[in-house]
Formats: C-alpha cells, structure tokens, sequence
C-alpha cells in the first residue's frame, strides 16, 4: 500500500513541477517572462491554475496519507531499534575492536618511558577510568 501510494506521489509532484513551469511568469522576479507564446490566452492560464491547485491538493493529500501510513507502520524505523538486546551494553563497541592498550596500563610493547631531562619527574600515571563515571570535563 505504501509503495503504490509513493508512486502515486511521485507521479503528481513530477506533473506539478511540469505545470508550474508551464505557467507563464507575473513578469516581477528578476526581470524576465512575459513575451508571447503560447500560453499568452487567458482560457489556459486559467486552465493551469486550476491544475496547479487540483494538483497541490492531491500533493497535500498524497503526502498526509504517507505520515499516518509511516506512523502507525508496525516495523521498527529507529535504526537503535534494530540492534539486538546482546549487544547494547556490553562494551564491545567498534572502538574496542580496534585493539590498543586500555586506559591506565602500560603499552603492550614492554618498552620503559623514556626519563624527563633536567631534573624533572615524569608525569604519573593516569587514574583508571571508571566506564560508569560521568565526565567532569577536567
């Protein structure tokens, strides 16, 4: 139903394009239209106007119909939705997979920090994040 119902959609937004292009221009914005073709009789511009509104019509329609068919559509459409309930949670984020040292352990590599010249202490070692903590900004 919601597929017919976009086809028909597409089809009266394409055709309402058409005929407001058709439409022949008031003569106001940027300084061009007018002129004489074949739309200069006053039996088809009323023809097209009535179109353009019969068209905009079915368009406003068209378009309601399509909301209340998406809102009350029994598939789920938040992609968070669709994740299974295993995997929400569990920490095993894409940021994980990419391997690496945690916070607040050594690097893999065995190697020692180099030691701070001139006297100075090498900085500590960072506190272990807790993942349940809420960021202080500090």
């Amino acid at each position: 139903m919601q597929t017919v119902l976009i086809v028909i959609h597409l089809m009266i937004v394409l055709a309402l394009v058409g005929v407001v292009l058709i439409q022949r221009s008031e003569g106001g914005g940027l300084g061009i239209g007018g002129g004489s073709g074949f739309m200069s009789a006053r039996g088809t511009a009323n023809a097209l106007t009535r179109t353009t509104a019969i068209l905009a019509t079915l368009f406003f329609i068209t378009s309601l119909a399509l909301g209340i068919l998406t809102r009350y559509e029994s598939r789920p459409t938040d992609i968070l939705d669709r994740i299974p309930a295993t995997q929400q949670g569990s920490g095993n984020g894409i940021l994980d997979s990419l391997g690496g040292a945690p916070a607040g352990q050594a690097p893999a590599s065995g190697a020692a920090a180099p030691a701070a010249g001139n006297g100075a202490a090498a900085p500590a070692a960072p506190a272990p994040v807790d993942p349940t903590a809420v960021p202080t900004g500090q």
